[in-house]
């Protein structure tokens, strides 16, 4: 008896452990692997919502000058959130028909890409920074803290 009980105990367990694994490799209910089920357009709509309302918010904190205007423009058209540039599928199928030296450039390339955004990003930053008074630098520095190691798994950022 005890043995069937551990046979069939072992059995449900296992086979969870297929089903799970299954699903997994399969993805979701709609096909879509992992982050890409979780992180779909609607995901991506809901985190430029967020940005929208924290860079409001920092902009009615701030209480900038009419001549701070021109520059807060600039700043926040820096700081709006990247969009895909083609969807991971298409991606993976493109670097699926190169060979590795071609994927390398292909991916060096974006990298490039990916740096010159991040450049303009900061001179953006930089250019605003210096158009504030220094208690709007103080606030500033307290809403821009980076946000290190906070992914979606990780712990909220705490606001101050």
């Amino acid at each position: 008896m005890k043995t069937q009980r551990a046979l069939l105990v072992a059995l449900l367990v296992g086979s969870g452990v297929l089903a799970a694994s299954a699903y997994a490799m399969n993805g979701g209910p709609d096909g879509k692997p992992g982050c890409e089920m979780r992180h779909g357009p609607a995901m991506q709509e809901k985190m430029v919502e967020r940005h929208d309302k924290r860079l409001a918010e920092l902009k009615d904190k701030l209480k900038l000058t009419p001549a701070q205007t021109a520059a807060w423009q600039t700043f926040a058209e820096a700081e709006k959130p990247r969009q895909p540039a083609q969807d991971r599928e298409a991606m993976r199928e493109a670097y699926a028909k190169m060979n590795t030296p071609q994927r390398l450039d292909a991916m060096l390339e974006k990298s490039n890409v990916r740096h010159a955004k991040m450049v303009a990003r900061v001179e953006a930053v930089k250019s605003f920074y210096a158009q504030l008074t220094p208690e709007q630098q103080a606030v500033f520095d307290a809403q821009a803290r980076p946000n290190l190691g906070h992914g979606h798994h990780g712990k909220a950022r705490q606001q101050s």
